[in-house]
C-alpha cells in the first residue's frame, strides 16, 4: 500500500499577537473574499465546483496557529469522475492548434497579474513566507505564461537526412493526454504554474492535488483559470483540481488515465510515486529533496557572498527546495565570513510574513519545529556548535530562530536535509576537496561557488565539478529563474520543469520516415530476397 503522509534573543522579532487559535482569523483579510474564498469552501473542481466527499480540512495561519477557512475534499470516487471528464474534453484541447493553446495561456497569466497582490498575500498567509517572495511567486507563475505563449509557436521537432533515395525523415511531437500534478506546500502556486502553463500549451488536460495544508492557494487559482477557460468557451475540466490527502495522491500514482505524474516533495515519497507509475509504464516528473552546498573561496567578492548565503540560508525559514543547507567557507576566509554572517542572522527581523520589514517567518507546522528541536540536538551530539539561534519562540505560531552551526566537515548530520532553518558551517583548504564534499551526498539539486578565478570557475562546471541540475557562480542557490531548466540528479528526482526544453516531458515524440519515391529500398543496404 502507498503511503503519502506522512521572546527572540538574537534576532529582532516583531508584532506576532497572541490570539485565540480557535476563533477564524478569515474576517481580517478581506482579500480572501476578493480570491473568491469562503469560510467553507468546495474542494472538487472538473468544469464544475463541486463539495467534496471527503474530509473537511481546515487551513491554518501558521504565524498565529489560527483557523482560515474549511474545504471539504474530494474523495477517490470524485477524483475518477474528474479524470473521465478531462478524458472527454482532451480530443478537443489536443487538436486545438498549438498557438490557440498559447493565448489561453497568456490570457490566464494575465488575469493572474491582474490579483498578483491578494494572491502573494494568500501565499503568505497560508504557507507563512514573507510578503515579497509571496508576490515573487506568483510572479513566477505569470512569467512563465509568458514563456509558454511563446513556447507554444516553437514546439518544434528536427529533420534529419536519410540514407535511402527519395526518403525523409522527421521528428513528430504531440501531447500525451493527461497529467497529473502533486505539488508541495512551500510552493503551491509556482510549481502548479510550471507544470500547468507548459503542459497546456502541448496540449494536455492537467488535473492538479495541491498539498493539504495549502487548499485556499489551489482554490484561489483554480478559479482563475476557470473564469478564462469559461470565457473561450472551453471545459473548465482542462485544469481540474481535486483537493485531498494521501488516498487522491495513490489514486493518481496507479491510474493508467494518467500519462504523467508530476511530483513535487520528498525524496521518501517520491521514490514511492516513481516506483508505482513506472511499475503501470507511466511517466513521471520527479522534484525531490535538496541538500544544497555553497562553497566560499578564499578569493571571492565577501560583499557577494555574504549577501547571497543570507537569503539562501535564512530566507524563506529555509523551507525551500533550494535552501542553502551546507556551508563551506575556505580556511583563510572562515573566521571573518562567519563572523559576518553570523551579524546579519542578528539583525534578521522576524515576524508575521505579511508585515512590512519582516525577512523571515514561520516555519510552516508543527512537524518543523519538531524536526527544528530534534536537528538541533542531533548536531550537538555529533561535536556541531551553535553559533547563532537554536531556539523556539514562545509565542502563537510555528516560529523558530534561522540557525547556524559550525561543524566538522562530513558529519553524518549533513549528509541529509532538514527542511527548516539550519544551516552548517565548514571549513575547507582546497577546492577539489570542497568540490568532491559538494558532491558527497545523496541528493543533487542546487550548488553555487564563489570565486573570481576563471579556472576555478570552469572546473566547478565542468566533468569534475559540481553534480547538480543547478550550477551557479557568484550567486546562492536559491532564486532559480523559469527560463532555465529546473531540477536535479540522484535523489532529486532527475526531472526537469519550467524552462528550456523541459516541455519535452509533457510531450510523445515519433521518429517518422516518409517514401515520396515508388522503391523500398531498406536501410543499411539489405537486401531482402534478392540474389
Amino acid at each position: 500500500m502507498l503511503s503519502f503522509r506522512n521572546s527572540i534573543r538574537s534576532i529582532v522579532y516583531r508584532n506576532i499577537s497572541i490570539r485565540n487559535a480557535s476563533t477564524s482569523c478569515y474576517d481580517r483579510y478581506p482579500f480572501l473574499a476578493d480570491l473568491g474564498i469562503e469560510k467553507e469552501n468546495n474542494g472538487v473542481f472538473d468544469g464544475e465546483w463541486k463539495k467534496g466527499k471527503g474530509e473537511t480540512v481546515t487551513s491554518y495561519n501558521p504565524s498565529t496557529q489560527e483557523p482560515i477557512a474549511t474545504v471539504t475534499q474530494a474523495s477517490v470516487e470524485q477524483y475518477n469522475e474528474a479524470v473521465a471528464r478531462m478524458s472527454d474534453c482532451h480530443e478537443k484541447w489536443m487538436t486545438t492548434p498549438a498557438p490557440v493553446r498559447g493565448e489561453i495561456v497568456r490570457q490566464i497569466g494575465e488575469e493572474i497579474r491582474e490579483n498578483i497582490e491578494p494572491l502573494g498575500k494568500l501565499v503568505s498567509l497560508e504557507v507563512g513566507k514573507i510578503k515579497p517572495e509571496g508576490v515573487g511567486e506568483i510572479q513566477e507563475y505569470v512569467d512563465v505564461c509568458d514563456f509558454a505563449t511563446g513556447l507554444s509557436r516553437m514546439l518544434n521537432g528536427k529533420v534529419f537526412p536519410s540514407e535511402r533515395p527519395n526518403h525523409y525523415m522527421l521528428e513528430a511531437w504531440n501531447p500525451l493526454g493527461n497529467v497529473g500534478i502533486i505539488s508541495a506546500f512551500n510552493f503551491p502556486a509556482a510549481v502548479f504554474g510550471w507544470n500547468s502553463a507548459i503542459s497546456m500549451v502541448c496540449g494536455n488536460t492537467n488535473i492538479w492535488k495541491g498539498a493539504p495544508s495549502t487548499p485556499l492557494v489551489s482554490i484561489a487559482l483554480t478559479k482563475i483559470l476557470d473564469r478564462v477557460l469559461e470565457r473561450n468557451n472551453l471545459p473548465g475540466a482542462i485544469c481540474s483540481m481535486v483537493t485531498g490527502g494521501a488516498d487522491i495522491g495513490q489514486a493518481m500514482a496507479e491510474d493508467e488515465n494518467i500519462s504523467l505524474v508530476s511530483f513535487t516533495g520528498s525524496t521518501k515519497v517520491g521514490r514511492q510515486v516513481g516506483n508505482v507509475v513506472q511499475n503501470r509504464f507511466g511517466k513521471s516528473l520527479l522534484e525531490l529533496g535538496g541538500n544544497n552546498a555553497v562553497i566560499v573561496h578564499n578569493d571571492a567578492n565577501m560583499e557577494l557572498a555574504l549577501r547571497g548565503v543570507l537569503f539562501a540560508a535564512a530566507g524563506t525559514a529555509g523551507q525551500r527546495c533550494t535552501s542553502a543547507r551546507r556551508l563551506y567557507f575556505h580556511k583563510d576566509i572562515i573566521n571573518e565570513l562567519t563572523s559576518r554572517l553570523v551579524s546579519g542572522y542578528k539583525s534578521i527581523k522576524i515576524g508575521d510574513p505579511l508585515e512590512k520589514g519582516v525577512l523571515v517567518g514561520p516555519v510552516h507546522n508543527q512537524a518543523a519545529v519538531d524536526l527544528y528541536r530534534q536537528t538541533i540536538q542531533d548536531a550537538k551530539e555529533q561535536g556541531g556548535e551553535v553559533l547563532v539561534g537554536g531556539n523556539v519562540l514562545d509565542t502563537p505560531g510555528y516560529f523558530v530562530e534561522p540557525t547556524l552551526i559550525r561543524i566538522k566537515s562530513g558529519a553524518q548530520i549533513t549528509k541529509s536535509e532538514a527542511f527548516v532553518p539550519i544551516s552548517y558551517i565548514m571549513e575547507y583548504d582546497d577546492l577539489t576537496t570542497a568540490i568532491a564534499e559538494n558532491n558527497n551526498v545523496k541528493q543533487g539539486l542546487s550548488s553555487a561557488l564563489f570565486t573570481k578565478d576563471c579556472g576555478n570557475i570552469f572546473q566547478w562546471l565542468g566533468p569534475r565539478g559540481s553534480d547538480c541540475g543547478i550550477t551557479n557562480v557568484n550567486i546562492a542557490t536559491s532564486g532559480a529563474e523559469i527560463g532555465g531548466a529546473f531540477g536535479g540528479e540522484k535523489e532529486t528526482g532527475g526531472g526537469r520543469e519550467s524552462g528550456s526544453d523541459s516541455w519535452k516531458q509533457y510531450m510523445r515524440r515519433s521518429t517518422c520516415t516518409i517514401n515520396y519515391g515508388n522503391d523500398l529500398p531498406l536501410a543499411q543496404g539489405i537486401k531482402f530476397g534478392e540474389n
